[in-house]
């Protein structure tokens, strides 16, 4: 039996070394008992031979698993495309046509962990898409490892087993591989093959390569998807704390103006509106242009000053030209503004709010500066640190704190989950002239870049 390249098939090759090396030595024996030199130098010379050629084949292995690891890499690229919706039918039947020109197998499954997900292949197998999962299935499910079979969709085998040189009809041999994330075994891809010599060292590394790799990329994906909806429960974490700061007293504006001022009720009534339903939609979108969320704040600040009055707080834009079109996370700009309204502005006199956006090489760098009551550097770094309202600092001169330090830390966790490594925010302060906040988004200005060659 030879191997795809041309070698003699290990198992054979081992045996017939061994008889060579035991014939060698029991010559070797027999010489040195009767003292005869010539069989000793024979033995000697065949025994050097079966070692070295002994050498030669275990070396085999290892250019088995290389030949498995470059077919493995050369598919990776076109799986996790596939993968990046989750363990689908539709995903499942792409990557079984992709894989099964990549094996010597007469066909490919993928199964979920209740059903056959998928099949690509020449002849009907037992358990086509949509069937439950077979016995054999079932049990690799359970271990948690790879095993081959006779007879492999068959309810009453006994699996893992299957005998050198039998050859039946139909998908009698197989390998099945288990799909694992996270410890839990997800699904399997199963081969099946018309004869069990076709299923050799190689095809062996093979699927067990294949089944790593797409374990690593489900992981992958569960991950992502993990980080998405941490993203969206911290958006909503952050809604319930602007609520209730800014929802009666804003209402209560509002009823105020109906009888002072009803056309300016009218239109804050409009611009709240569009304040919370843009609220209620950012959570969902995850990332939004720069644009729209500076149009979010600039309806909060008009809100606030309905509240405050038109000269308590002045605020000013400076944003380089393109910047508007960048995605960005939504609520990166609106709660630090909002921070420095309740806790930056003093009991008299107005509070001077200015937003800049620039581009800094390949990074894009937002900053939120105000010049109200400042903190200590010590506040500051807290603020960075704080996991909730317990933790925020107290802000010079007020003690309106709570939510400041939860809702820039949640700022500064989406930041570095969307953008490279590098990431952050930082917070330079003093007390009694103000406080700047500055976002560095980090490989945004190449994002931007992309978004202006589409354009």
């Amino acid at each position: 039996m030879l191997h795809p390249n041309g070698q003699m098939a290990p198992r054979r090759a081992d045996a017939v070394l061994a008889t060579c090396g035991a014939l060698a030595l029991a010559l070797l024996a027999w010489g040195l008992a009767a003292g005869r030199v010539m069989p000793c130098i024979v033995a000697g010379i065949v025994a050097a031979n079966v070692i070295v050629i002994a050498g030669s084949v275990n070396l085999t292995p290892d250019d088995t698993r290389s030949q498995a690891t470059e077919r493995t890499l050369r598919v990776a690229t076109n799986t996790l495309e596939h993968l990046r919706g989750g363990l689908t039918p539709e995903n499942a039947q792409a990557i079984c046509v992709l894989l099964l020109p990549e094996t010597n197998a007469a066909g490919v499954a993928i199964t979920d962990a209740k059903r056959v997900l998928a099949y690509e292949g020449s002849f009907n197998v037992a358990f086509p898409p949509g069937a439950e999962n077979s016995r054999p299935t079932r049990e690799v499910l359970k271990s948690k490892r790879t095993e081959t079979f006779y007879a492999m969709d068959q309810e009453m085998q006994e699996p893992r087993r299957f005998a050198a040189g039998i050859s039946t009809p139909g998908n009698s041999f197989g390998v099945i591989v288990p799909l694992v994330v996270q410890d839990e075994a997800v699904g399997t891809i199963k081969l099946y093959y018309s004869r069990d010599r076709d299923m050799d060292r190689t095809q062996l590394a093979i699927a067990r390569g294949l089944g790593m790799l797409l374990s690593t990329q489900l992981s992958s994906y569960e991950l992502d998807a993990q980080a998405e909806l941490t993203a969206r429960a911290e958006v909503k974490a952050l809604q319930a704390q602007i609520n209730p700061h800014f929802l009666f007293n804003t209402l209560n504006t509002i009823a105020s103006l109906c009888r002072t001022d009803p056309m300016r009720a009218r239109s804050l009534l409009r611009d709240f509106s569009m304040f919370y339903r843009h609220t209620l939609e950012s959570s969902e979108s995850g990332l939004i242009p720069l644009s729209q969320e500076l149009e979010q704040t600039r309806r909060y600040l008009t809100i606030e000053k309905a509240r405050f009055g038109d000269d308590r707080i002045i605020e000013s834009e400076h944003v380089s030209e393109g910047i508007g079109k960048l995605q960005v996370p939504s609520f990166v700009i609106q709660p630090i503004v909002e921070n420095a309204v309740r806790h930056a502005m003093r009991d008299a006199g107005p509070l001077s709010i200015d937003v800049h956006a620039v581009i800094d090489g390949d990074d894009v760098l937002i900053a939120v500066a105000d010049d109200g009551l400042g903190m200590t550097e010590e506040a500051a770094q807290r603020l960075l640190g704080s996991g909730g309202d317990d933790a925020a600092p107290t802000p010079v001169g007020s003690g309106r704190n709570r939510g400041a330090g939860m809702a820039l830390k949640n700022v500064m966790e989406r930041i570095e989950r969307f953008y490279d490594p590098g990431s952050g925010v930082e917070v330079v302060s003093r007390p009694g002239e103000g406080t700047c906040v500055t976002l560095r988004l980090c490989g945004a200005a190449t994002e931007l870049a992309a978004i202006a060659e589409e354009d």
